[in-house]
């Protein structure tokens, strides 16, 4: 049996640039087990933590065709601690099975797996390596303003609701700074690529 692959665990805030640092990744070869696209999948018409999703929340978090309507359901898991809390009671099982799944499947020397709750879950015993993308608060506001045409009240809760920016940076091992200048985070994640060879190697000796 070949040695499960050197995981590194890549988290940040909301907007910080996870999706950005990922592909820079992936662009070097490396697998990326994405969980945000696992939450997406395991919740299509017809999964079980669909149906069990519209169970808690009732109907009106599905749009016409029967998928998913994130929008409504993120405004009622934002604006209601206990909702939250079922939300991810009823997903993360399922995710964090797909996550394994995939994991398995995808093999390489290292994998970058994104999960944003890594640090609030405290997954990173699961883990080798966790890698934090980092950047200003004001600018996730920004970037969340300009993405979702979220107002900036609405970003600062959705903030507010995940863990500290210090939080997170105590847990990592590394810290990717990304302010915008996308040469700077590739030439960092190039970095780290070597690193993590390195790392992975280290750990099959």
């Amino acid at each position: 049996m070949s040695p499960r692959p050197f995981r590194v665990g890549l988290t940040g805030g909301i907007a910080s640039g996870k999706s950005t640092a990922s592909k820079f990744f992936g662009a070097l070869g490396v697998p990326i087990i994405d969980t945000d696209q696992l939450a997406r999948d395991v919740v299509e018409p017809g999964q079980p933590p669909l149906e069990r999703l519209v169970e808690r929340f009732g109907a009106s978090i599905l749009t016409p065709d029967g998928h998913l309507d994130r929008p409504a359901l993120r405004t009622i898991a934002f604006s209601d601690p206990k909702a939250r809390a079922d939300l991810e009671a009823l997903l993360h099982p399922a995710i964090g099975a797909a996550a394994e799944a995939r994991s398995a499947e995808a093999g390489g020397i290292y994998q970058i797996l994104v999960i944003p709750l890594l640090v609030e879950k405290s997954l990173g015993t699961q883990l080798d390596r966790v890698l934090v993308v980092d950047c200003d608060e004001e600018l996730q506001i920004r970037r969340l303003q300009a993405r979702d045409g979220s107002t900036v009240e609405e970003a600062r809760a959705i903030l507010n609701a995940q863990t500290s920016r210090a939080a997170r940076l105590k847990a990592a091992h590394d810290v990717i700074k990304n302010d915008g200048d996308m040469s700077a985070v590739r030439d960092q994640v190039a970095t780290l690529h070597t690193r993590y060879l390195e790392l992975a190697q280290q750990a099959r000796t």
